[in-house]
């Protein structure tokens, strides 16, 4: 008696299954796209990224701000600086410094260190790898053209770390680094003593402050409760014994 052998031809995926992957497809790119962001949360970055978090030496204290050039703000922190003896870290927007390009190399000419904040203050929600890639770039060509300096930093708009922003970060040869403490000076309520009471309260040895430089991208005027809260977030570095300058010499590894 002769066996016979069927062999079958592996089925063609139900519309079921199709319908699922079309789903999960999505979303498994939606979360790779901003599964980096949770970094945002000071709970995830402090304890388990600590280097993107900005903390470095522990006698010292990186002070940063964020959204500059402005022709009206900036030249102010840069002269409250020059008072204070304190060099700092301005994450810039390439859109802003090259419009104003004195201003830049002004800061630089100051002792300040140039960072990169990105070409504009967008929002990361969409994959744009093309985009966050050329804006990196095109900033720190601007930063090294008129600084003669090339950037070690990068910031990404609102602290949003997607894998687009570390894919043009690394392919520009940055180093990302969020904050440790903020004053949270880009809010319409902020006054002097809430920034300054923020960022004590939450800042210790080794850690990076952000600060705001520009109201471009916040309340209007907000600055201004930088401006002045600055003096006293400096004074209390100093009291417990910390020094304050750029994260050039933060010690970052």
């Amino acid at each position: 008696m002769s066996e016979h052998v069927t062999s079958r031809r592996p089925s063609a995926p139900s519309a079921r299954a199709l319908r699922l992957a079309a789903v999960l497809l999505p979303l498994g790119l939606a979360g790779a796209h901003i599964g980096p962001a949770a970094t945002w949360l000071p709970a995830v970055r402090l304890p388990l990224c600590p280097r993107l978090a900005g903390t470095g030496s522990r006698h010292h204290v990186a002070l940063t701000f964020d959204d500059g050039p402005d022709p009206v703000a900036t030249p102010r922190f840069l002269d409250a600086l020059d008072g204070l003896g304190v060099r700092a870290t301005f994450f810039v927007l390439g859109e802003h410094a090259a419009r104003h390009p004195a201003l830049v190399a002004e800061t630089a000419r100051r002792g300040h260190e140039l960072a990169v904040h990105g070409w504009s203050h967008a929002r990361p929600w969409l994959p744009a790898v093309a985009r966050e890639s050329e804006g990196v770039a095109r900033t720190v060509r601007a930063v090294r053209d008129l600084t003669g300096h090339r950037p070690r930093w990068y910031r990404p708009p609102y602290g949003i770390l997607t894998s687009a922003r570390w894919l043009a970060a690394r392919r520009a040869g940055l180093l990302p680094v969020l904050w440790s403490a903020w004053g949270e000076d880009w809010r319409a309520d902020a006054t002097p003593e809430s920034v300054r009471a923020l960022v004590t309260t939450r800042l210790r040895g080794g850690g990076t402050v952000l600060l705001h430089d520009s109201d471009r991208s916040a309340a209007p005027g907000c600055w201004r409760s930088a401006l002045d809260a600055l003096p006293g977030i400096v004074r209390d570095c100093r009291a417990a014994g910390l020094a304050v300058g750029p994260l050039g010499e933060h010690g970052l590894r």
